[in-house]
């Protein structure tokens, strides 16, 4: 009888699984082995696997299937309209294989790459605020005067009160205990649009949004997120008898904005907290669209209800060349795709060092790529991946917040090409949140 078993053993129940084995195998289907390669994204939505063998009956009955073809009828819906302008096609270079491609580099590669970071960085990276703010419009979320059933967790609140904080700052909004003039919405006065609207991108829950809405009164707001959530802001936000609530169950690469009908036409400020790795460029083509480069009048026009913008930062390890939106910046820096890929993979380690203090100095240092050449020529290190292992923490920190800082004054000059005021700030001190990073931009009439 236990040779018609499953050998697959279960620890927790001191046994082997029931289960009758395949034919050709000693496991059921549920625990038969199988290697990486023979699971594939799901066509329908990448954001789960599949097995290859089982793609056929899983496109029938996917789970989302109604969703994506109710999605594909919507006139906002565009496929990869936002994903930039590669010629070629490909695929996402994934952690593991930007981690190979870094092994695989010589020590001397390696250092000279160190070299060119520290470099690029001295040149772009020197003004960079540190913006840490409260804005008194905030004071009743910030003292819980706000309804009690709304989750709290004072990390959060606080990074999302200096977001908004500085776009007070920056001059694109204003509330009503401000000393600035400031229209019925909160926005920066211009008499030329009377009404306004707030995007939040990878909105999530929509508690960013929330907190705009209680503390600065904006009643008209739209939520993009491809995802779906439990304890949404969304009973919440619509129990305000003026607040109009549109959630957008969209990717950001499909979402053509100026197709919304709700929002054409009217000026509108974006937002978004923590936008994962290409998200944020993404969201920057979704607001700012290049055709208007090419002379078309419409989108330049577009472009110009965008009132500003405020994007927080992060996972900048997720980052790929074909969706970044300023590759010329890089390009001109002698930073090649393959460099650019290897510096993103170097970004992950700025969140593994201890963050229990404010690492916010931390990139005054230099990395010393000569002592890692003479280690290797005397036999200390053998190739890169012990270079790596023998780094010490706080040196891999100070590499990664260094590649990221890169990364997003690439993405503020972006900005500044597209007609905008732009500035970079560290919002919070890294002890809060080591992605502790801010764009910032105004439209010219908010100056």
């Amino acid at each position: 009888m236990e040779e018609n078993r499953c050998k697959f053993w279960l620890p927790k129940k001191n046994r082997f699984c029931a289960n009758s084995p395949l034919n050709d195998s000693q496991f059921c289907g549920n625990h038969k082995p199988r290697s990486i390669e023979q699971w594939i994204p799901c066509p329908i939505d990448p954001s789960h696997s599949v097995l290859k063998e089982n793609l056929g009956g899983h496109v029938k009955r996917c789970p989302l299937l109604k969703q994506a073809q109710s999605l594909s009828l919507q006139p906002f819906y565009q496929k990869g309209i936002n994903a930039g302008n590669e010629e070629e096609e490909e695929d996402n270079v994934s952690s593991e294989m930007k981690r190979s491609a870094v092994y695989s580099m010589t020590v001397t590669q390696f250092c000279k790459l160190i070299n060119k970071i520290e470099s690029v960085h001295a040149s772009t990276c020197k003004d960079i605020l540190e913006s840490y703010k409260v804005p008194e419009a905030c004071n009743m979320w910030i003292k819980r005067e706000v309804d009690r059933k709304l989750p709290f967790q004072e990390k959060h609140v606080a990074q999302q009160a200096s977001i908004l904080g500085n776009l007070e700052d920056f001059g694109v909004i204003n509330s009503s205990v401000g000393s600035k003039e400031a229209d019925n919405q909160g926005f920066c006065s211009d008499n030329s649009n009377s009404v306004h609207a707030v995007v939040e991108f990878g909105a999530g829950r929509g508690y960013l949004t929330q907190m705009l809405a209680d503390c600065y009164g904006f009643d008209t707001v739209f939520l993009v997120e491809r995802k779906s959530y439990k304890l949404k802001a969304d009973r919440s936000l619509r129990q305000k008898e003026s607040l109009i609530l549109e959630r957008l169950r969209i990717d950001i690469e499909d979402l053509n904005l100026n197709a919304v009908e709700s929002l054409r036409g009217i000026p509108y400020l974006a937002i978004g907290k923590h936008l994962c790795g290409p998200a944020t460029d993404l969201t920057l083509r979704c607001c700012l669209s290049e055709q208007c480069n090419q002379g078309s009048v419409q989108d330049c026009r577009s472009n110009a209800n965008l009132k500003g913008f405020a994007i927080a930062t992060c996972c900048h390890h997720l980052c790929q060349w074909k969706h970044y939106t300023n590759r010329k910046f890089m390009s001109d820096l002698g930073i090649t795709k393959e460099q650019f890929h290897a510096i993103t993979w170097f970004t992950s380690w700025a969140v593994d060092a201890d963050h229990g203090s404010d690492l916010s100095d931390i990139t005054d240092s230099s990395l010393h790529s000569q002592s890692i050449e003479e280690k290797q020529r005397s036999g200390d290190e053998h190739g890169v991946e012990d270079v790596v292992r023998n780094m010490k923490p706080v040196e891999r920190a100070m590499l990664g917040f260094k590649c990221k800082q890169i990364i997003d004054v690439g993405r503020m000059m972006w900005a500044k090409e597209h007609g905008l005021d732009s500035q970079f700030v560290k919002y919070v001190p890294s002890s809060i949140s080591p992605e502790n990073h801010l764009l910032l931009a105004r439209h010219a009439k908010c100056l």
